[in-house]
């Protein structure tokens, strides 16, 4: 097969693609390959030239040179027999690919997720990353790989098929060969129409995936209460109708090629060849009378199945090479690396961590979110990094995390740069709880340890919550740690709200080792009663560790040893809260300001 040119500076190998996607299957599960030729070759073998020529030239050839009728009832045992034969085959290999796609499909997927997780934070924030990753999910969850041992097995059995009614053919008469040489390019016109078929494809898909994204909000409960509450659904709708608009324009631009290509390509595989065989059969038998009828007969049979397995070949050759193209996205996506390289030292215990002059921008972004930010952290000491929404407070995390590499700067763990390290042991140093905290449709207990628990867990599970606060809510629940969250699977799971979710997802930090803890606006969601409480179970659990904490609510920084006061990106102030509080800048603005707001917010309601 040749090279397919997408489009000016895209190419993509066909066959290398094919090869690649078969080493695939045979690595995963052959049976499905296997299972799948048994199953087509029986199939178009009986159908092409067992039944419709085997027989029938059996049967006439019988009748024509007078033969009797045990030697006809013979033949018809004969032909039982290896029907029989031939059907319990193909059912057989069918049995053994459908059996076989749910381990490929399964493997595959695993495959796909390991992949995805491997990759950078970064790819998330990238649309077109979403757009590789959504063909890629495509190729697998669409069945592809299934299609691709369908088809090669479709080849196989039409092609020997084919070879079987050509001798059939030949041996009446060879001159019908003739009419079915149109048919041999069908597999250029139908290798034409794959390419443009794809490149179609390829310009729906950004639309396809925000259609995608529409479908799945419309069904989410996080999104359920403004749906019915705004104008919002309006606005998807608009986007929905806007996005299918888009592909009926895209489909119209392709819309003419595909019918011509489709056009010529039924000339020359069903008008030529069959038109021109039925004329010359019939001017055989009709007028030369040279031909008998059973040989009549055998040629307009064996020119259908000539007809048909041409279309079929050609539309295998079609799907192969279409199927190939998709595969290369598949490829592409699992053959691509992280560029952020893992080092292989081990990070060991912690003593120190350092910004040196760390500058950071985003890509496509058109200014650093940090600029020259420096500053160390010591073993056992508790900073607090605050500032309003948009400092870059986030972004610091990030960076210290390793989900990023700064644009300038180093950042040094003990004193050695964090590239050096291994990337999976550096971060199981940190115990994390993120502002965009998530938790997940498996039990309480779960989201907690992650992973299956046993009654140890459970218990260090519980005391886990206790400390962040979690437990009061949880123990509620009838099976209390056992409990499901959200009811989307399971009739008796429950849903928490911000609070309380937020305050689960903070029990993980609780139920790890670490070195260092990182809490990113951990108290957002809860209220001031519930964010003293909590921090007053940080300080106490996390007793000689070192601490970092991430918010724009200052209530962590009078915990504190030492305040870093980020402002447009860079370090505007530095001291203990005392000292900050003294020199009346920015800090000590905010912190005015914030204590007020909250004195108000705790006040009690004479009427409640």
């Amino acid at each position: 097969m040749p090279r397919v040119r997408l489009h000016e500076n895209i190419k993509v190998p066909v066959t290398k693609n094919i090869v690649w996607a078969l080493k695939l299957i045979f690595r995963v599960d052959k049976k499905i390959l296997l299972g799948s030729v048994l199953d087509q070759f029986c199939m178009r073998f009986f159908d092409m030239f067992v039944k419709n020529i085997l027989f029938l030239k059996t049967i006439l050839s019988v009748i024509d040179s007078g033969g009797s009728y045990q030697e006809f009832v013979s033949y018809l045992i004969k032909f039982l027999v290896l029907s029989i034969a031939l059907k319990t085959a193909e059912n057989y290999g069918n049995y053994l690919s459908q059996s076989s796609a749910k381990t490929v499909l399964q493997k595959l997927n695993n495959m796909l997720f390991a992949k995805a997780r491997s990759l950078e934070v970064a790819c998330y924030e990238d649309p077109e990353f979403y757009d590789k990753y959504q063909r890629a999910t495509n190729v697998i969850t669409d069945g592809y790989f299934y299609s691709l041992c369908v088809e090669i097995a479709g080849i196989v059995g039409s092609f020997v098929s084919f070879v079987f009614v050509l001798a059939a053919v030949i041996s009446v008469n060879p001159v019908y060969l003739l009419f079915l040489i149109p048919s041999m390019f069908v597999f250029a016109v139908e290798l034409a129409k794959s390419k443009k078929v794809y490149k179609r494809n390829l310009a729906m898909t950004g639309n396809n995936r925000v259609k995608a994204y529409i479908r799945r909000t419309m069904f989410l409960k996080d999104f359920s209460k403004d749906m019915r509450t705004s104008n919002i659904f309006l606005v998807l709708m608009q986007r929905f109708e806007a996005a299918v608009k888009a592909n009926l324009v895209i489909l119209k631009e392709y819309g003419l090629p595909l019918f011509i290509y489709s056009t010529i390509s039924s000339l020359l595989s069903e008008f030529i060849p069959i038109v021109g065989t039925y004329a010359f059969a019939g001017y055989q038998f009709i007028y030369t009378h040279t031909m008998t009828i059973s040989g009549f007969s055998v040629v307009i049979s064996a020119i259908t199945s000539v007809e048909r397995a041409t279309q079929s070949l050609a539309s295998s050759f079609d799907t192969i090479s279409q199927m190939a193209l998709y595969f290369s996205n598949l490829r592409e996506f699992l053959e691509s690396e992280p560029q952020m390289k893992s080092g292989g030292k081990d990070p060991g215990e912690f003593e120190s961590l350092e910004f040196r002059n760390v500058s950071f921008r985003y890509a496509g972004a058109d200014k650093d979110s940090l600029s020259d930010v420096s500053f160390t952290l010591k073993k056992g000491e508790r900073i607090a990094v605050v500032g309003v929404n948009g400092a870059g407070k986030t972004t610091l995390v990030k960076l210290m995390m390793r989900f990023y590499d700064p644009t300038a700067g180093e950042i040094l763990y003990n004193g050695v740069n964090i590239k050096e390290y291994d990337v999976e042991k550096y971060r199981l140093c940190f115990g994390a709880v993120f502002q965009d905290y998530r938790n997940f449709a498996v039990s309480v207990n779960e989201n907690v340890i992650c992973r299956e628990c046993d009654e140890n867990d459970k218990a260090f599970a519980e005391q886990a919550m206790r400390n962040s606060g979690a437990w009061d809510k949880v123990s509620k629940f009838p099976a209390k740690g056992d409990t499901v969250l959200t009811r989307e699977f399971e009739k008796g799971g429950v849903g928490l709200a911000g609070g309380e979710n937020q305050k689960l997802s903070t029990a993980r930090l609780f139920a790890h080792p670490f070195e260092v803890a990182v809490l990113d606006e951990p108290s957002s969601a809860l209220d001031p009663v519930a964010e003293y409480n909590m921090y007053e179970n940080l300080v106490r659990a996390t007793e000689g560790k070192t601490v970092v904490y991430i918010s724009h609510r200052l209530s962590s920084a009078v915990l504190s040893d030492r305040v870093i006061v980020l402002s447009g990106g860079s370090v505007g102030e530095e001291g203990s809260h005392a000292e900050l509080m003294e020199r009346g800048g920015e800090y000590a603005e905010m912190f005015t300001k914030q204590a007020d707001a909250y004195s108000s917010k705790t006040e009690v309601n004479p009427d409640e």
